[in-house]
């Protein structure tokens, strides 16, 4: 992998593969370059497409205290680094960071996100609290693995499904980015739509929803869609939280193929 500086000198690594207008794929929580890569695979045949290990992930590293703005200034150093202009793809909480990055001016001609977790309305806002509270428990007692649990959990994974996956060999792993589950939650702020920053969202905009996403989801990806000015909804039959790259994959060729020279859309 290649590495690049964020803006407070951590350095980021990254990868790219193909050949073609570059596109950025920004993963969600615990996941690093590597889990990317299938997609990556998928889309690489016509675009240039950068994976990443976001901060305290991989092989990147995890210099002071977390803020928010330094994982965008993490993804501006990244696309700094492949050619400035860029389109970007964001999983989950991967993509609240795509949103926040360009809503602070990072050149981004088209941006699709897939299911950013917020958790509009009065109840939601209530769940989003709690567990934000919960999260800081058990990172604080050093739980790494409650931690997991907790986001597995709170994603709808079964719990006979986790203690598989607590014998498995990936759950190591998934321990040792336990604690990035605490910035992913501070992207999300209070768990609701930043409608009035994400008003300032310059690039076209494909917010994509699974088929088989819950109520709170689907509510979030409305409230993106209206929030983002330049902003369309998209279902895709069959899909949950757990997004296959090949049902993916050729929502994003067509979107991302509007890029034309110059870095601008057709």
């Amino acid at each position: 992998m290649d590495k690049t500086l964020s803006g407070d000198g951590t350095s980021i690594a990254y990868r790219r593969r193909g050949d073609g207008p570059p596109v950025i794929l920004v993963g969600g929580a615990l996941s690093t370059a590597a889990d990317e890569a299938p997609l990556a695979a998928l889309l690489a045949t016509r675009f240039t497409v950068v994976t990443y290990d976001r901060r305290g992930r991989g092989a990147s590293g995890d210099g002071g205290p977390y803020a928010p703005l330094r994982e965008v200034e993490d993804l501006a150093a990244v696309a700094a680094a492949v050619g400035g202009r860029v389109s970007l793809f964001g999983m989950l909480s991967g993509g609240a960071l795509a949103l926040e990055a360009q809503a602070a001016g990072l050149p981004v001609d088209l941006l699709a996100v897939y299911q950013p977790p917020y958790s509009p309305g009065p109840d939601g806002l209530r769940r989003a609290s709690r567990r934000t509270a919960l999260l800081r428990r058990l990172l604080a007692a050093g739980d790494r693995a409650g931690a997991v649990e907790l986001h597995l959990s709170l994603t709808g994974v079964p719990r006979e499904t986790i203690a598989r996956m607590r014998r498995a060999p990936l759950w190591s792993g998934l321990e040792a980015v336990a604690h990035t589950l605490a910035h992913d939650d501070a992207l999300l702020g209070d768990g609701s739509v930043p409608a009035a920053r994400f008003a300032s969202v310059t690039a076209r905009t494909l917010v994509v929803t699974g088929g088989f996403c819950t109520e709170e989801a689907r509510a979030a990806s409305l409230a993106l869609a209206t929030a983002v000015p330049r902003a369309r909804q998209r279902t895709l039959t069959g899909q949950t939280h757990e997004l296959a790259p090949h049902a993916i994959a050729p929502v994003l060729a067509e979107f991302f193929a509007r890029r034309v020279l110059a870095g601008r859309v057709a």
